[in-house]
């Protein structure tokens, strides 16, 4: 039984707001495993500052209960505090996505994830950051998307009588047919410079994303660099035949996907950019985003899996 100090912070909402319940119906499971002390989140980025303010309190362990966006607040609260002192982190999948549970091979049943979440064992991940030109820095332990993969998030957003993976796939239909853009973006990774129309990039820690889209099947979590993938402009048959091959993972036989490797990355474009950091929209409509830089922080995070 653990005898670790747990705080375990419930995302309400998630999954359109099942996850309350979920979570309530697993509180005899997490009290059979020495229990934890538990609180909901009530605003966007509360659980940034309870998983912060729990490793000022001297908790050994956060459990995220919720989805991928969940998990990326507390990711970020908990990289706000010095590594000696930064809490584990553990993960029960209660969103619709549940990405990053997936990425760790946490199940998707509950009670088993609730006893990985206090049994398990313990590992480091690398995390990822980016910079803008406004100077706003965040981290991901994901994804990170920039242009069509960012707007197919947004418009999962409006579609909330959907659950799951078919959210992402009618947004991605809609992008596809309403958002067909390709900025020109100049690149610098390591030396080299290239510049060229891009429809979609993505940086990559885990492989999957939205829902069961293995955009970049080599990313693994420790392995100390960030893959990145890219579609060059295509036409929009040509993405609907893409499409199907990214849910398999096989896209990156096309001569109009690139995939590759980096340790720190910048990007310029030509015009403002829409970019999502682990499915939370980090650059939206209307904002003048034009340049990142991103970069991979070896080891920075301990999980339990």
């Amino acid at each position: 039984m653990s005898k670790k100090k747990v705080k375990l912070i419930v995302n309400p909402n998630a999954d359109l707001g099942r996850a309350w319940q979920a979570a309530a119906d697993l509180r005899a499971v997490v009290e059979s495993y020495g229990g934890a002390d538990w609180i909901g989140t009530v605003f966007p980025t509360h659980a940034t500052e309870l998983a912060y303010q729990a490793g000022l309190e001297g908790y050994e362990r956060v459990i995220a209960a919720g989805g991928d966006g969940t998990v990326h607040e507390i990711v970020n609260g908990l990289m706000r505090l010095p590594k000696e002192s930064r809490p584990t982190l553990g993960v029960i999948p209660l969103g619709s996505g549940n990405d990053f549970a997936h990425n760790i091979g946490v199940p998707n049943d509950r009670i088993e994830a609730v006893s990985r979440a206090f049994t398990g064992q313990e590992r480091q991940v690398d995390i990822g950051m980016i910079r803008d030109g406004l100077g706003r820095l965040e981290y991901f332990d994901n994804t990170t998307g920039i242009g069509f993969d960012a707007t197919v998030t947004i418009r999962s957003r409006k579609l909330a009588p959907l659950r799951g993976f078919l959210i992402y796939f009618v947004a991605v239909i809609q992008t596809i047919l309403l958002n067909h853009e390709a900025p020109r973006m100049r690149f610098e990774n390591q030396g080299e410079t290239w510049e060229e129309n891009m429809l979609l990039v993505i940086l990559c820690n885990g492989g999957r994303e939205g829902g069961g889209f293995f955009v970049s099947p080599q990313a693994k979590l420790d392995d100390q660099v960030l893959n990145y993938v890219a579609i060059r402009k295509v036409s929009r048959p040509m993405m609907f035949r893409i499409l199907p091959e990214v849910m398999k993972g096989t896209h990156g036989r096309f001569p109009q996907v690139t995939m590759g490797e980096f340790t720190r990355l910048s990007l310029h474009a030509d015009r403002p950019l829409t970019i999502h950091t682990d499915g939370e929209i980090f650059a939206g409509f209307g904002m003048d985003v034009r340049s990142i830089e991103a970069e991979i922080l070896p080891g920075e995070l301990t999980i339990v899996v």
